[in-house]
């Protein structure tokens, strides 16, 4: 599932005590520079990758390698203005003729391939991995007296109740969502009705709230609820909510929602090829554009932003719904990536279950073998990977563990030690290799617009574009020596003391930096090519 942070948490907040809403919502963090995750600590002040820096003071005259990297997502609007130029373009394929005329098994395939779609148009919304197990075994078992169970059949029993218990935790915590989104729309809507019968006026401004002298602490609490509608639009954030749990509800975590006939493959066999069709943008293409602008957006056009890799091709491939990816998806994902020339392969999404593992596993070690580098997004649950496994994931079923991996995690740009660490970040001393720009990150959204994500999804693609920055000057690198570099050069902060993730409270426990990752670093381009240079040039 993508893994951008939908920010409900802090508006059912409110719930507890609407007096202390400014405390809880403020009005957000000091600005922000759009392109704050290419900065540099010490030039610019926030704790970006130094990207920028790189650019002016390492790399003025020096030859760079077209890179190709491979965005495993849920679509990219490959018309954006500040990705003209950047999108990978199959050179052996003659576009709209209906012939593979490359014959690599994928008609069509210009730009990249979807394994979500079909001949009957494109999967959006799908369910969660933890439904179709949930459906899946309990019409196995529904009939079945446990006490007669033995073997494996009893192992798939115990497994079956696991998911029972994940699957309803979900479903009420959804449920629970939506009424709390409904209670705080109603409570604004209330707001918003009496400040206009206490002030006489029909139509709200801020000026009009702010100059009401409320009598008594009933009348504090709706100016207090008008004026952070009307400073805010609260209940325009409150859409984000109802969208949220309600597409857990209603499709996610739906025992009834059917919508992969529309893709034509046969779901049963985790290694069937060659299904699917090349609608690479897909119906929910924000979270793959954002990605993408992240790593490749143009740098030389003066608009929008700057992607952190100048001389990068995206190769879009389609995998990811509204919803959970399939594992057999996320394997021939892979799989494409690697035949088709991607050295980088960004996957910024994730999920709890992963019934087709081995086909992953096979995948990965493909990608190994050919020496691709795999960047995957930690995750944004606020949990130890170390303790809680977040897939796919780099370790084998045999216990083996990819070279070509790099897990990461969130940190933003503040250089407040409390705040260093995204709260919604995974995390692992053993699990997650690094660090990366991941809080208030700014980039391409389709149309030719631009949003600001938080998540380790955002995270993974900066890592992404420094491997490619670091890759495109110095080709001769293998993929374990390109993660060795990133690890080896990552920004160290092990003793900052930074807010637990995970803990949303006000006074989080504080703990070292250096637990939350094996580099105990944030990713640093300028830190990459003086290393490069150093230790690994020809």
């Amino acid at each position: 599932m993508k893994k951008r942070i939908i920010k409900v948490a802090v508006l059912i907040a409110i719930m507890a005590s609407p007096f202390a809403m400014h405390a809880q919502m403020g009005m957000g963090p000091k600005k922000l520079p759009d392109n704050w995750f290419t900065l540099d600590k010490e030039k610019d002040g926030v704790k970006g990758v130094s990207a920028e820096r790189a650019y002016e003071e390492l790399l003025k005259g020096k030859t760079s390698k077209t890179i190709i990297v491979a965005v495993i997502d849920s679509g990219v609007d490959i018309n954006h203005e500040d990705l003209k130029g950047k999108i990978w373009v199959n050179e052996d394929e003659i576009p709209g003729n209906g012939i593979d005329d490359d014959k690599n098994g994928y008609i069509d395939d210009i730009h990249g391939w979807s394994f979500i779609g079909g001949d009957e148009g494109d999967v959006g919304d799908d369910t969660m991995e933890v439904t179709r197990l949930y459906k899946k075994y309990s019409e196995r078992f529904k009939n079945v007296d446990p006490a007669t169970l033995t073997g494996q059949d009893k192992a798939d029993y115990d497994f079956y109740k696991k998911v029972e218990s994940d699957y309803n935790e979900k479903l009420n915590e959804a449920n629970a969502g939506l009424m709390q989104m409904q209670a705080i729309k109603d409570r604004f809507e209330k707001a918003l009705e009496e400040m206009k019968k206490l002030t006489g006026k029909e139509e709200l401004t801020e000026e009009i709230v702010s100059a009401y002298e409320a009598k008594n602490d009933e009348e504090k609490g709706y100016k207090q609820l008008a004026m952070a509608q009307l400073s805010q639009d609260v209940l325009k954030q409150l859409e984000g909510g109802f969208e949220y749990y309600g597409g857990q509800v209603n499709s996610m975590l739906n025992l009834e929602f059917e919508p992969r006939n529309i893709v034509g493959d046969n779901y049963a066999d985790p290694y069937e090829k060659f299904y699917g069709n090349n609608h690479i943008e897909g119906p929910h293409g924000e979270h793959g554009t954002h990605v993408s602008g992240i790593i490749a957006a143009n740098r030389d056009n003066n608009l929008g932003i700057k992607g952190i890799a100048q001389d990068v091709k995206i190769m879009c491939i389609r995998t990811v719904p509204n919803g959970d990816e399939r594992d057999k998806d996320v394997a021939n994902s892979i799989i494409y990536a690697v035949d088709n020339g991607a050295k980088v392969i960004n996957m910024s999404f994730g999920k709890a279950y992963s019934p087709y593992k081995e086909a992953v596993d096979k995948a990965i070690k493909y990608a190994e073998e050919k020496g691709v580098l795999l960047v995957h997004a930690a995750g944004n649950d606020g949990k130890s990977n170390d303790i809680t496994t977040a897939y796919p994931t780099a370790k084998y079923n045999d216990g083996k563990v990819a070279t070509n991996w790099i897990e990461v995690g969130a940190s933003s740009a503040s250089l407040k030690e409390g705040d260093f660490v995204g709260n919604f970040s995974n995390y692992g001393k053993k699990t997650v290799d690094i660090f990366a720009p991941g809080v208030q990150v700014h980039s391409t959204v389709p149309g030719s617009e631009y949003d600001t994500y938080n998540g380790t999804s955002m995270a993974a693609p900066t890592v992404a574009g420094v491997a490619a920055l670091l890759w495109s000057y110095y080709p001769h690198l293998t993929a374990a020596q390109v993660k060795e570099i990133l690890m080896k050069s990552s920004v160290k902060y092990a003793k900052m003391k930074v807010a637990q993730p995970g803990d949303f409270e006000d006074e989080a426990p504080l703990i070292k930096f250096g637990e939350l990752s094996k580099s105990a670093g944030v990713v640093n381009a300028y830190e990459a090519i003086k290393l490069a240079e150093k230790k690994y040039s020809k």
